[in-house]
């Protein structure tokens, strides 16, 4: 696993070095992709200040492409010409892997992919995933919803972990749960804004059989009956978590604190969640910048042999 320099799975190619990059230009690329993440104000970068300075860079480069998709489709910029806008990213994507690039983004992806295993076919399942919410998000069941989940979240995991490295091939499943289990909890925390953006990622058929109308989204309104649904959701996410955290014994010791961290800032917004009484419509959830340093700090402080009672 983690052979240098050669993609697994579909591809089985090797990638190929960006052409005509010298280190001064990868160098620049892989600080405009940091100060980006930065910027994002995401959850996952304090995450990703725990790794070691080269995966690091790494999975800055990594979350840059995911951003851009994201943006695509989620800030409105591109209106109806948003799909074609993903098509090209596969097409810049392909060429990545073939060793040109274009822009510091591309440049810092472009070197990352020639540096680690990561199969194509992760990084277009979230293009995937991102195409899915232009038709507008609605799920009948849960099954169909799991199946949103891995192209957005778990199939981002199974890229990161290439990064993080491992050999146990165990790996595999529990990076797809722990990428299902934040993907459940980003949506439970964000139904009143999805509904904004006229996307409903609740299956249809849990809603019915807990009597929730998507007017009582709309509406904010907390019944008894929405808290159960919601009780039942945020059971359902922490059982994938529970599968997910297998993850961190299988993976290089220097890249643990990273998914550890994520985890930890997602059990947080669970715990929220459920402090709040499951009022997700009228208040939405957030860790607060020192509340995402103690849990790094604890995190990193363990990683070095202390014990918290």
């Amino acid at each position: 696993m983690n052979a240098m320099n050669t993609t697994p799975g579909t591809t089985g190619t090797t990638v190929i070095p960006v052409a005509g990059a010298t280190p001064e230009q990868i160098a620049h690329a892989y600080r405009a992709v940091a100060d980006a993440t930065k910027a994002a104000s995401s959850n996952f970068y304090y995450a990703f200040v725990t790794l070691p300075p080269a995966k690091r860079n790494s999975v800055y480069a990594g979350y840059a492409f995911c951003r851009l998709a994201d943006d695509i489709v989620d800030n409105g910029e591109y209106g109806d010409d948003a799909g074609e806008a993903l098509d090209s990213l596969r097409v810049k994507l392909a060429d990545a892997y073939d060793g040109r690039a274009d822009g510091d983004m591309w440049l810092a992806l472009g070197d990352t992919l020639h540096r680690y295993p990561i199969d194509q076919r992760h990084l277009l399942d979230v293009l995937d995933g991102c195409l899915m919410d232009l038709d507008g998000a609605k799920y009948e069941t849960f099954d169909d919803l799991v199946k949103y989940c891995k192209l957005v979240a778990s199939a981002t995991g199974l890229a990161l972990i290439e990064v993080f490295g491992y050999e146990d091939e165990r790996a595999v499943k529990y990076a797809t749960d722990l990428g299902i289990a934040l993907q459940l909890t980003n949506i439970l925390r964000d139904i009143t804004e999805d509904l904004e953006n006229g996307r409903v990622y609740l299956p249809a058929d849990e809603l019915a059989e807990y009597g929730v109308s998507v007017d009582d989204l709309r509406n904010k309104r907390v019944t008894p009956e929405f808290r159960r649904f919601m009780r039942f959701q945020v059971e359902r996410a922490r059982k994938y978590l529970a599968s997910g955290v297998r993850l961190f014994p299988l993976l290089d010791r220097q890249s643990r604190s990273c998914p550890q961290t994520m985890t930890s800032v997602y059990q947080t917004l669970l715990d929220q969640i459920e402090k709040n009484d499951y009022d997700v419509l009228n208040n939405r959830v957030g860790l607060s910048k020192f509340q995402k340093f103690r849990l790094l700090a604890i995190i990193w402080l363990r990683g070095r042999g202390f014990r918290f009672l």
